[in-house]
């Protein structure tokens, strides 16, 4: 498995492996897949805001990707970045998500950012939690029946990870 930066080319790949989640997890709340061109937009604006696209490939091409971006707009959040990660169904359960979780927190370190935040769809979601707990992340919310998905109600959990120096000083 080779993780590397994300380019435009991965992007039908990518927005293929988003569609499956969308129409049969909870980890997204979007119900309606969105286009290549929606997905290249997305893209595009967070590479234009210093946040990072990777993709996990071998010999069949994308096995997942993950992205960070910043965790809101304003400036106050500027060293805080929240992070995303989707994995070809028929690879789920193999150490790709993990890989690239770990990646995204090395590269937004090196990027100078202090916290990286994960907002995990549904707190049945065992996998994407446990990844994150297994790289430091520390729970530190739930937003109980905070959107419907397949007919019932669905939490958010909220979890985090200092990145670097985290909080011990204010960047200049």
């Amino acid at each position: 498995m080779d993780i590397r930066d994300a380019t435009r080319t991965n992007l039908p790949e990518i927005q293929a492996i988003y569609a499956h989640h969308v129409l049969h997890g909870t980890g997204t709340f979007e119900e309606n897949p969105p286009s290549v061109e929606e997905m290249t937009s997305r893209f595009q604006k967070a590479i234009d805001h210093n946040g990072s696209w990777l993709v996990a490939t071998d010999a069949t091409g994308v096995l997942g990707f993950a992205y960070y971006t910043q965790f809101r707009d304003r400036s106050a959040y500027r060293y805080a970045v929240e992070n995303s990660i989707y994995v070809r169904n028929n690879v789920r359960g193999q150490g790709v998500g993990k890989a690239l979780v770990k990646r995204l927190i090395d590269t937004a370190t090196t990027q100078g950012f202090r916290q990286m935040i994960a907002v995990i769809g549904d707190s049945k979601n065992v996998g994407s939690i446990g990844v994150h707990t297994s790289l430091g992340f520390h729970h530190t919310g739930t937003l109980r029946a905070s959107g419907i998905k397949f007919g019932r109600w669905l939490d958010v959990v909220y979890m985090q990870r200092a990145l670097g120096k985290g909080d011990s000083d204010i960047p200049e």
